[in-house]
């Protein structure tokens, strides 16, 4: 299976003074996130024809094929909003009715990772991509041909699964597999 969260074209940055809330020195201070700049194609993936999970698909919906099974991430559980988005969205080609997983993950204030500081700027809760896996329980290897920070193989560790990552970035590369070998 393929789950990942590729970069969705959007350009995201951060910081010079945006929103209500600012710049966040220490995420800015992350490299850049590869791709971003141009619009993201996923054919490749899809030309690869196994159990998928994509993120950010609401940035790219127009270049898959319809799905009746989105994955929602809920970021705000509820309770209001700020400059960011209050959830995020994955495509998934295995069918079945939308899920919705509320998890709080608001900068600082989350339900989960509480105190450990992110290391991506686009960085996802390991329970998120522990959600996304049991959707795929007969899956042998799962697949991330967008690694970043390897948050995706960190779930696979964890629940005993087996993960290839495939980082372009070589700084991401090595914290996804710091971030690996600490979750052994």
């Amino acid at each position: 299976a393929v789950v990942t969260d590729p970069p969705y074209g959007i350009g995201f940055h951060r910081g010079g003074g945006g929103g209500r809330f600012g710049g966040n020195e220490r995420v800015d201070a992350l490299p850049v996130i590869h791709g971003d700049d141009k619009p993201f194609d996923p054919t490749p993936i899809l030309s690869i024809n196994v159990p998928t999970i994509m993120w950010g698909a609401n940035h790219y919906a127009d270049r898959l094929p319809s799905s009746d099974r989105w994955l929602i991430w809920d970021k705000r559980c509820g309770s209001g909003s700020n400059d960011f988005a209050d959830c995020e969205m994955a495509w998934t080609n295995i069918g079945g009715p939308a899920r919705v997983l509320n998890h709080l993950w608001n900068g600082g204030i989350r339900h989960s990772e509480r105190g450990v500081p992110r290391v991506h700027k686009t960085q996802k809760a390991i329970v998120v991509m522990e959600w996304c896996l049991g959707f795929l329980p007969d899956a042998k290897t799962i697949l991330d041909p967008f690694m970043g920070s390897g948050t995706t193989l960190v779930a696979c560790q964890k629940l005993g699964r087996h993960g290839i990552g495939i980082e372009i970035d070589p700084d991401y590369f090595e914290i996804a597999c710091r971030r690996v070998d600490e979750a052994a």
